[in-house]
């Protein structure tokens, strides 16, 4: 699972094979093992001799025990580079079972993996739960890989198993002219995402949308990242407050990020910075040296003032930031219509941030002051009808807030969706990707914003309905967010 923290880097890979339904944490099978030497582990075949034997048990059921192909089994995925097998093997090294895992179409990863070739020996099947093992495994390194979307094409004997496992039922289909079921694996990434990230805002701030008029943007603008000020002229108010892991782990990039999210929240209204105000909390004067010194290098690569603030001492750290800004005419997050197209406009240059690989990606440090602000500017100059910065609930889950304040469903090409190539697409979709903006329009005014560095692409559309939809290239569409993300209603 994503998170966006601040927390520790993966553990580097290891070299002996490490067993995967240890590191699942696979209570089934653990629970089993108490008292008693492991029956089997499953790892990857990352050498020839367990890539052998498991092929050579692929063809010993499939060929000769089934029947399902005359020859052999092996078909093009088998050359594919990116395919991968994993082997359940017992104490001594003999591979009891194993199952092969990779992306279902040649060409670009997008995220959509299929499984397939599960094999268990037959001395080893009704005993020890060998098939159940792999499968499971099998899915948690595919969503490890950045899959979004993980089907497998089971034999119909076999649909029972993978139910009782979680998989759902797609279609009945026939292959080698035997019944099969197509199935798949419910990912539920993005939705734990925009869950655990915006799904109670609807309740806890529902006090304050009672409040005087003007509350939480007042109509038109409940849910936006800035907030209109009353009888301001145009005024326009963003805050943010850093997670105080990253303020204590990183306080540079604390720093930065406390200016980056906040001209973003103006950039998304439209609105052009007029200045910041922060509070800033740390241990110590070395540390709040640290902190503001990152605030200072983004305020002056953004070529933005830092007004005034607050500063404590002797505390746990702790950093927020309060933009102004003014719009002629704000943009809202809820001006979204069903048949509106939608847009991700994102700067795929520089990197994943150290120490945050998968969470964190870094390209503003790297631009200059004419890029950024050209990249701030971009909304304001194409005027959509809605838009909003992605934020900590990825683009899914920041595309779902958008749909719901507009009372609508979002459905998202996921080959379409502008991605760095160092990014699987499950880490993109989860990530805070730096500077990103989802924009929507209607197809006769949908354009690219002129975003300076940035990509602009069409990759989505507006529907009735609600949640978000991952649409695949054969037409399939997955269900990323299921509900209302926030519970805060349109706007």
């Amino acid at each position: 699972m994503t998170t966006l923290d601040g927390g520790p880097p993966p553990l580097p890979h290891a070299a002996p094979p490490q067993d995967i339904l240890a590191l699942l944490g696979d209570r089934s099978t653990l629970t089993a093992r108490r008292g008693a030497p492991p029956a089997f582990r499953v790892e990857e075949a990352e050498d020839p001799a367990a890539l052998g034997a498991y092929r050579r048990l692929r063809h010993d059921v499939f060929v000769t025990e089934q029947g399902l192909f005359e020859r052999h089994d092996r078909d093009g995925h088998d050359d594919d580079p990116r395919t991968l097998s994993l082997v359940a093997r017992d104490p001594s090294g003999a591979v009891l079972g194993g199952v092969r895992l990779g992306p279902a179409q040649s060409g670009e990863d997008i995220g959509w993996w299929a499984g397939g070739r599960l094999a268990v020996h037959p001395a080893a099947r009704h005993r020890g739960g060998v098939g159940a093992a792999l499968v499971r495994a099998a899915c948690a390194r595919a969503e490890a890989a950045g899959a979004l979307r993980f089907d497998a094409t089971v034999q119909a004997a076999n649909e029972a198993l993978f139910t009782r496992l979680g998989w759902q039922s797609v279609r009945p289909l026939r292959l080698a002219g035997r019944p099969h079921v197509l199935m798949r694996h419910p990912v539920g990434r993005l939705q734990a995402l925009a869950t655990a990230a915006k799904g109670p805002l609807g309740d806890l701030l529902s006090a304050l949308a009672d409040g005087a008029p003007g509350t939480l943007g007042g109509p038109g603008y409940i849910g936006d990242d800035g907030a209109p000020v009353p009888g301001g002229g145009g005024l326009v108010a963003a805050c943010d407050a850093i997670l105080p892991s990253l303020a204590e782990r990183d306080p540079e990039w604390a720093g930065w990020c406390s200016v980056l999210v906040n001209l973003n929240d103006l950039a998304a209204m439209g609105a052009r910075p007029a200045g910041l105000l922060d509070a800033v909390a740390a241990r110590d004067l070395p540390h709040a040296r640290r902190l503001l010194g990152g605030l200072a290098d983004a305020a002056a690569a953004y070529g933005v003032p830092v007004l005034g603030g607050h500063t404590q001492l002797g505390v746990p750290a702790a950093l927020s930031v309060t933009a102004l800004g003014r719009a002629t005419r704000p943009v809202p997050g809820g001006g979204g219509r069903p048949g509106h197209r939608v847009r991700l406009t994102a700067d795929l240059g520089g990197g994943w941030r150290p120490g945050y690989h998968g969470r964190q990606w870094d390209s503003t440090t790297r631009r200059t002051t004419a890029e950024l602000t050209a990249m701030l500017g971009a909304v304001a100059a194409a005027a959509p009808a809605a838009a909003k910065d992605v934020s900590m609930a990825g683009v899914a889950g920041t595309l779902g807030m958008l749909a719901e304040a507009g009372g609508c469903r979002a459905v998202l090409d996921v080959a379409a969706v502008p991605r760095p190539p160092a990014a699987t697409a499950g880490d993109w979709l989860t990530c805070f990707p730096g500077y990103a903006m989802l924009t929507t329009d209607t197809p006769e005014r949908s354009r690219a914003l002129p975003a300076g560095p940035a990509t602009s692409t069409e990759c989505g559309e507006l529907t009735s309905g609600e949640g978000v939809g991952l649409r695949w290239p054969d037409g399939e569409i997955t269900e990323a967010v299921t509900a209302a993300v926030t519970g805060m209603g349109t706007a």
